[in-house]
């Protein structure tokens, strides 16, 4: 499926260190908008159904062993009909040597043709990781994205409620910081969301008396992450008398992000609340949570057992 974002060719090929055997004119900034890559065992045996030309095709040992087996002839004629195609580029992996005849249509038709030195398998495999997070949908969001005892936790609210005062007690209490201010979020698989700050403000933070600080530079390395998955979402509310709020945390609430349900809860804000401690106390109640030990329903269920054996004594 295309992708409305895209990957230069040239990116790719630095990125896995691909040799170029003959870059078509301008293949550099060719843009790759599929995760999908293709063998085309089938394609250089005639059969072209439902073939999808925008994918990368890749050929290995199978298809090498194959085309061994033909005569100069019938390979040209193979290669032909591929290249013919508008493929973005052939790969060919395992450092195998280019037939000549591939080599002679790649030039007809004016295709890019790169090498791997990498297993057909393990190249795959990490070409399409990488296509995934590099072309997957995104958003940004106006937060702040911590790590928190290894949870992603996304704090949200209206601007001015203590997101930031909030991340930066939670930094000196030893935890890391992935963006402030703005979030950008994308979702890598049918259940994963993985943030990380744009380029632009990463390890930044604003501090409303203060101004802007680097907290890479202040608090060390150790104080910053580049990316982290989204395991929590706290939303900051000012505190509105009246409002009833969860006390015992049986309803598991979610927020939708990009399509994935992400668990969530509403802190309220008001003078005299640690907020740091509060939401790092949250971060490990999620934690325990996807541990299986929910307290909860624990303590619930300790309560209904409490009166179950009160009513019980009361009858006897």
């Amino acid at each position: 499926m295309e992708s409305k974002y895209h990957v230069p060719m040239g990116k790719l090929a630095e990125e896995f260190n691909l040799e170029v055997l003959r870059g078509a004119e301008g293949w550099e900034q060719y843009p790759i908008r599929t995760e999908d890559v293709n063998r085309p065992a089938l394609q250089l045996t005639g059969f072209f159904d439902y073939f999808d030309p925008n994918r990368i095709q890749i050929i290995g040992r199978v298809e090498d062993t194959y085309l061994s087996g033909l005569t100069p002839e019938a390979r040209l004629e193979s290669f032909e009909q591929l290249m013919s195609q508008p493929i973005p580029t052939l790969i060919i992996s395992r450092g195998l040597e280019a037939w000549p005849e591939c080599m002679e249509m790649a030039e007809k038709y004016n295709r890019t043709v790169l090498r791997t030195q990498e297993t057909t398998s393990a190249f795959m495999s990490a070409i399409i990781t990488y296509l995934n997070v590099a072309l997957c949908p995104r958003i940004t969001r106006h937060g702040v994205l911590l790590e928190i005892y290894g949870e992603g936790v996304l704090l949200l609210g209206e601007s001015g409620v203590g997101k930031s005062e909030t991340a930066i007690e939670l930094v000196k209490r030893g935890h890391r910081l992935i963006a402030d201010d703005a979030v950008e979020i994308r979702r890598v698989s049918a259940k994963r969301l993985v943030g990380r700050a744009p380029e632009l403000i990463r390890h930044y933070m604003e501090l409303r008396g203060i101004g802007v600080i680097d907290v890479r530079q202040l608090f060390g390395m150790s104080a910053v992450k580049e990316n982290q998955d989204i395991d929590l979402v706290v939303n900051l509310e000012q505190w509105k008398d009246g409002a009833i709020y969860d006390r015992l945390g049986l309803d598991n609430l979610f927020t939708s992000v990009l399509d994935v349900k992400v668990p969530s809860m509403t802190i309220p804000v008001k003078p005299g609340r640690n907020l740091a401690i509060i939401v790092e106390v949250a971060a490990m109640n999620n934690r325990h949570k996807k541990l299986g030990y929910n307290a909860a329903q624990a303590f619930t269920k300790q309560i209904n057992d409490h009166f179950d054996q009160s009513l019980s004594s009361g009858g006897m």
